[in-house]
């Protein structure tokens, strides 16, 4: 991979954005691919791994892509449909707040789209492969962060109550596991409102809207420079680019100044759904913790951190350079997926880490590497579908604990430049 991209980069900053299954570290997507999943197909389906016959092996075949994927296909949308007349019937005559969302609705309403919607979640991710799902629950014992059992203690008898859930991305699909387990909102891209069905859904979800990813905690994106009609020179061009900059930061202070509401809203109110950050402002391959963002930990409240992990034997559900649709095809061609969630116990911040935010961000990021593998789990009484997913397991490789990078968008940006270019000359 080094040599591909060239002496003057380093592997190891894009490590994180490399995935290295079955298909290739690229990611990338070609026939030869769609033969590996066949291939797969034969050897994990097949009762016992027993080699069959050929007929049987073309029977298979077909069950799985004639039938399996567009049943799975056509029962997803059948859910997301269903689940939108669901929210249109709870919102009638009802109108957004000023951040063109549903999140304050209450009263009966409220309780319809938050439990069809855990449901239904589940369901879809039942319909992706998801079976089972691996819960590992950590003590609080072992992610004692604080000497002092009083800190952060100002709600009294609420302070359990976290104002968010800090969790690690790897794949959409992670939405689709907070929604099944706590139904909070999200950050989401503005155009999302305008999306057919998924629009009025992120609305009751009670999503917080930015124009761009980017904007959020202050990231942004390598500058590609002017476009080549405006051509600004000398002082001009500087005038602009201070002009940029002054309207990014009122941005971000806006969007700041959302959050710590809607987060300071979640501690107070228990009807109030809580927000989920993804301090690491992209998704990576699974095996690594990028630097988290101060951004997100500028409300000083405590939060609850969540692991996502995806174990794989042939896919890695990880989205990271593969085409939307393409990955879609993959997730749903693959008979079992995998996933272990990692729940470690509300962190309360404490004074050092309220007054610098950057602290705080560091120092939940060092923490939530060194529990990542899940090896000290929760002693409690173990129930019947817990045992099933840990059978389950046998066969994929065990987990082990998240690498910290510094690598973030600009390298990963950087690095899907250049598996663009890859494929244009193949």
């Amino acid at each position: 991979m080094a040599s591909d991209i060239g002496p003057d980069d380093s592997r190891s900053s894009f490590e994180p954005f490399i995935l290295s299954d079955a298909y290739g570290e690229r990611g990338k997507v070609r026939w030869m691919a769609v033969v590996r999943i066949i291939c797969w197909i034969l050897v994990t389906v097949l009762p016992l791994r027993l080699v069959v016959g050929w007929m049987d092996a073309v029977r298979i075949i077909f069950w799985i892509l004639v039938t399996v994927f567009p049943l799975r296909l056509v029962v997803c949308a059948i859910i997301l449909l269903f689940y939108y007349l669901v929210c249109k019937v709870c919102t009638l005559f009802q109108a957004p707040n000023e951040q063109e969302n549903y999140a304050n609705l209450r009263g009966w309403r409220r309780t319809v789209i938050v439990n069809v919607g855990k449901f239904l979640s589940r369901v879809f991710l039942f319909l992706l492969g998801f079976y089972w799902i691996k819960v590992i629950d950590l003590p609080a014992d072992a992610t004692a962060n604080s000497s002092d059992e009083n800190e952060g203690n100002e709600l009294g008898e609420d302070r359990g109550r976290p104002g968010a859930i800090i969790s690690n991305r790897v794949s959409y699909i992670d939405i689709l596991y907070h929604m099944s387990s706590s139904f909070p909102s999200f950050v989401a891209q503005k155009s999302v409102v305008e999306l057919p069905i998924l629009g009025l859904i992120s609305k009751c979800l009670g999503c917080i809207y930015v124009k761009k990813e980017s904007e959020l905690f202050g990231n942004k994106k390598p500058n590609a420079g002017p476009k080549k009609k405006d051509k600004p020179k000398g002082g001009q061009k500087k005038k602009d680019k201070l002009e940029d900059a002054q309207r990014t930061e009122n941005k971000v202070v806006d969007i700041s100044a959302v959050l710590e509401e809607r987060i300071r809203a979640a501690r107070q109110d228990k009807d109030a759904p809580l927000l989920v950050l993804f301090p690491e402002g992209t998704p990576t391959n699974g095996d690594f913790l990028l630097a988290f963002s101060p951004g997100a930990f500028s409300s000083k409240a405590p939060v609850l951190p969540v692991i996502l992990r995806y174990p794989y034997e042939r896919f890695n559900v990880a989205w990271v350079s593969m085409r939307r649709d393409w990955h879609a095809l993959f997730v749903l061609c693959q008979f079992v997926n995998y996933m272990t969630v990692i729940r470690m116990p509300v962190f309360y911040p404490s004074q050092e880490e309220k007054d610098d935010s950057k602290t705080y961000a560091d120092d939940l990021r060092n923490l939530m590497a060194a529990k990542s593998s899940g090896s000290t789990p929760s002693p409690k009484k173990s129930d019947k579908n817990q045992n099933i997913a840990d059978r389950s397991w046998k066969t994929v490789k065990k987990l082990m604990r998240l690498k910290k990078s510094e690598s973030g968008l600009r390298e990963k940006t950087k690095y899907l430049d250049f598996l663009s270019g890859s494929r244009k000359s193949d």
